[in-house]
């Protein structure tokens, strides 16, 4: 009986090993017609019902659920149907799964396995799909060393043996596509591990998963209309080094909240553009947006690299927000991690019950500060996962810019970790190699195709060259994050004004390095978390002394050479730590003080706009002088900067609670000089010294200045001077 399945594939099929199902199941010519074979355990019969209404009856030919229907004669894969009818009476009518061809061709695979498929989720995952006029969805995992991989969910009870995949050669990417499956579905997938053992994955490539704690994948397919075609027109044109940009950095789900819940992505949408926008801010930044599963990690135990959290809506609503946004005129950049991941069982870890996106050695697999796994960047498949992504982020989301976490940990091979506890690199030494290439790689593409995206590297190191082009050695990244002026800048604020001439070269030696990279200047989430205490907080003094030091500071910064970061809840001074559980102490806005502060963070991006010498130089020592560096005994400090045009500010700074009347400052010009920003001022918070609005520079050279002027600082006060 040539129709007969081989009964050790039937064996193999029914312990989930089967690496080729389709070869058993689905129709089959015999030397007398054709057979269709399914395998449907528990059911009473399976019948096989041809176009025209025929009906076969299938033989069960294993006590387990196996039947094998003789038919006259082949035909065509949506000409027939399985009715399937079980004891307790219920029957269903499906299309056979097995009777279609793989969805993904060669050339994907390729490009696949050679790393280099930059839109790789179009391809792997779950989709949506016509094959053969039949609407369904495919399904596609890398999973190499699996002994076999069945889809498992809400259309089949979660019964893997109903659904398993078929192995694509060498690849490693097991494939089905089940047709009538739509949008909504939850799924997962099941494998017989390399060891041999049952385990439940989530989707990889899941465009959108179940809220947590459950962690189910859901088939999704984006509807969302864009309507941001003039916001990408002018990003095309955009030159970030040399284009004002303050960031807003944000965590989602706990800026604001109503009726004790977090804002949805569309309420976020318009009261988060009402509020970046009135103050003036170019860009918003979100803490990682990815689906992760333990909240307490701010999203930086990423879990779904391509699903946007479901936590406040699906990635439609997310795309809402984004579009939002940039028709109100704001930019979106999103942390996005690739160092490391978590040990969650239905995620990434030991994925086929194998080392496969990690490192097999824990001394370079495992990250000791974190608790999670590095990935294994010397494998072409795992760099590929990131570098599509990446760009799933920006091409698909619409993202502007991606803040890439932790660049120091994929840079060393010993970050963190003992003599002993790491393994040199083929040269001996501890560069990560592999990760470097990986990083050029990543921002070129992403640079390459999409003009107008930034990319921004928090790196905390001396690296050289994080933000050169990779085509000149450099890693390749639009921007680095400016730690070491973060920490030089806050330990000298948090002295108190009688201690701080001992420190005063904590403010000037961040120059002497401040045009080696495209630097963004961050007071960010990091700062203000794990009992460092807030801003505000770390200020010395009674109450109006730590809302005027404040005030200078955030002056200072806006002067100084380098974009700006804020994080959420320091434009207006708030008291507590920042939580991830509870919404900002929105509250405080109530109080005069606080409103000023916040006051002052509106008028400084205003004027930060209306200047081309606070940014259009920002990364030419062109673009910055000293007028007086030394003055550490008075805790004075005052600096001009320079727009292309020869255009200069002045920014003062006065870091002692003293008055300080009638000094000499030198100044680059004859004239008027307007103050476009005294932090002293009573709108502010402040007392008012000042000096009326403006100063006349006579033709006295002081300070290697061409002109001076005598003029009063306030107290903890920072000025910004403009000529009039």
């Amino acid at each position: 009986m040539t129709w007969r399945a081989d009964q050790d594939d039937v064996a193999r099929l029914k312990a989930g090993t089967h690496s080729d199902p389709h070869a058993v199941l689905g129709m089959h010519e015999t030397s007398d017609g054709a057979v269709v074979r399914s395998y449907r355990p528990g059911a009473d019969a399976v019948d096989v019902v041809l176009d025209g209404g025929s009906v076969v009856r299938g033989a069960l030919t294993d006590a387990e659920g196996f039947f094998e229907a003789r038919i006259d004669k082949p035909v065509a894969p949506t000409s027939y149907h399985l009715r399937v009818t079980y004891p307790d009476g219920n029957t269903f009518d499906l299309r056979d799964a097995y009777a279609f061809w793989p969805t993904l061709g060669e050339i994907d695979l390729h490009l696949a396995g050679e790393g280099r498929h930059e839109e790789l989720w179009r391809r792997l995952g779950a989709h949506l799909r016509t094959v053969d006029e039949q609407e369904g969805t495919s399904f596609a995992v890398w999973a190499p060393n699996a002994r076999g991989v069945r889809i498992v969910g809400d259309f089949n009870s979660w019964d893997g043996r109903l659904h398993p995949m078929r192995l694509l050669g060498g690849s490693g990417v097991w494939e089905l596509f089940v047709p009538e499956l739509g949008e909504g579905t939850r799924y997962k997938f099941e494998m017989v591990t390399a060891d041999g053992h049952l385990a439940l994955r989530s989707d990889p490539y899941a465009f959108h998963a179940e809220v947590p704690p459950g962690n189910a994948s859901i088939v999704f397919r984006s509807e969302y209309q864009w309507g941001d075609d003039e916001w990408f027109e002018r990003r095309r044109h955009a030159e970030h080094v040399r284009d004002p940009m303050s960031v807003y950095e944000m965590h989602l789900g706990s800026w604001r909240s109503a009726n004790g819940r977090a804002l949805s992505y569309r309420e976020l949408a318009a009261a988060l553009a009402d509020h970046v926008h009135d103050l003036g801010f170019t860009h918003v930044e979100f803490l990682p947006a990815a689906e992760h599963p333990f909240g307490g990690s701010w999203g930086y135990q990423v879990t779904g690299q391509f699903a946007p959290t479901s936590r406040f809506g699906d990635p439609d609503d997310f795309r809402f927000m984004v579009d939002y946004l940039h028709q109100r005129g704001i930019g979106v950049i999103v942390d996005w991690v690739p160092a490391h991941f978590p040990k969650d069982e239905f995620a990434l870890a030991r994925f086929d019950g194998t080392a496969l996106y990690e490192h097999e050695d824990p001394r370079q697999a495992e990250h000791p500060d974190w608790g999670t796994l590095v990935f294994n960047y010397g494998r072409n498949e795992v760099r590929n996962f990131l570098l599509a992504s990446a760009l799933f982020w920006v091409e698909e989301l619409h993202i502007d810019g991606l803040r890439v976490d932790a660049v120091a940990s994929m840079l060393y091979l010993d970050y963190s970790r003992s003599e002993g506890q790491w393994l040199a690199n083929e040269y001996g030494g501890n560069e990560n190699i592999e990760a470097i290439e990986f990083l050029r790689s990543l921002n070129s593409t992403v640079y390459g195709r999409n003009p107008g995206v930034m990319t921004i590297a928090e790196e905390s190191t001396a690296w050289p060259g994080v933000s050169r082009p990779a085509h000149l050695g450099g890693l390749g990244f639009g921007f680095k994050w400016n730690m070491g002026w973060m920490h030089d800048t806050l330990e000298y604020f948090s002295y108190d004004p009688v201690h701080r001439s001992h420190h005063h070269h904590e403010l000037t030696f961040g120059l002497l390095y401040a045009f080696s990279e495209n630097y963004v200047l961050p007071l960010s989430h990091d700062e203000v978390v794990h009992g460092k205490r807030s801003l505000i907080d770390k200020m010395p003094g009674d109450r109006w002394q730590k809302f005027a030091n404040l005030r200078a500071l955030y002056a200072y910064m806006w002067a100084q050479p380098g974009k700006q970061l804020l994080f959420m809840g320091q434009e207006f001074g708030q008291w507590r730590e920042w939580s991830e559980e509870r919404q900002l102490d929105w509250h405080l806005l109530d109080e005069p003080d606080h409103a000023g502060l916040m006051r002052l963070v509106g008028d400084l991006n205003a004027r930060y706009r209306e200047q081309p010498s606070l940014w259009q130089l920002d990364t030419d020592p062109e673009g910055f002088g000293w007028i007086e560096a030394n003055a550490a005994n008075e805790n004075i400090i005052i600096f001009s900067r320079w727009d292309s045009s020869g255009d200069p500010l002045v920014c003062a700074a006065n870091l002692s609670p003293v008055v300080r009347e009638g000094i000499r400052v030198g100044l680059p010009r004859t004239g008027l000089w307007r103050e476009a920003i005294n932090t002293d001022a009573g709108i502010y918070g402040g007392s008012n010294v000042g000096n009326l609005g403006r100063v006349e520079a006579s033709a006295e050279p002081w300070q290697d200045q061409r002109a001076s002027t005598r003029m009063t600082l306030p107290p903890l006060g920072t000025i910004w001077l403009v000529p009039d």
